[in-house]
């Protein structure tokens, strides 16, 4: 089933992808202004947090298989923590674009940049509910059992939404600077 959804959600980031590229660096207005209003160092400490996140839920994995379920809780509150630190950037990313009038609506660019990061910061957030729950779980002692594989399962899409952020980072802060040199 999670390779089902992961296989689903590779075509719809690989379009979306898809088009903020043909859109911003082929379409008929240059996005030159925009591009240069993202903040790549700033983003990029966001990107750390978020990567930093994969490998404190692979650390609560790790634990929760060696049944150590103290540390499974600890690892889980630090990736929710890294996780909501993650959207917080982004929030504070949108809102100074939108006073910098990049907006949604008002190029081409603002729609295709805030499609395409909303649906991953949307997933982000999804993923914080699911390993949420797998903290209510943990606190609720439904993992004595090393059998369940919820939280392997949960860390697939964790971890791919990890991954795709490494690609939307690339393609929409870092190409443009190498495009630019």
């Amino acid at each position: 089933m999670i390779k089902m959804l992961v296989f689903t959600e590779v075509f719809f980031f690989l379009s979306l992808i898809m088009a903020y590229v043909y859109m911003v660096y082929y379409g008929d207005t240059r996005s030159t202004k925009e591009l240069q209003a993202l903040h790549i160092s700033t983003t990029s400490l966001f990107t750390l947090v978020l990567l930093g996140s994969s490998l404190t839920f692979y650390i609560a994995e790790r634990n929760y298989l060696k049944g150590n379920i103290k540390q499974l809780k600890t690892w889980l509150i630090i990736t929710i923590i890294l996780g909501a630190i993650f959207l917080v950037g982004q929030g504070n990313e949108y809102y100074r674009l939108i006073n910098e009038q990049i907006t949604l609506g008002a190029s081409i660019f603002g729609t295709n940049f805030f499609t395409l990061t909303g649906f991953h910061g949307f997933h982000v957030f999804v993923g914080l509910i699911l390993i949420s729950i797998l903290l209510t779980m943990a606190f609720l002692g439904d993992f004595k059992d090393k059998n369940s594989t919820v939280i392997q399962t949960i860390g697939i899409y964790w971890h791919f939404v990890d991954a795709v952020w490494i690609v939307v980072f690339t393609i929409v802060y870092v190409l443009p600077l190498t495009l630019n040199a």
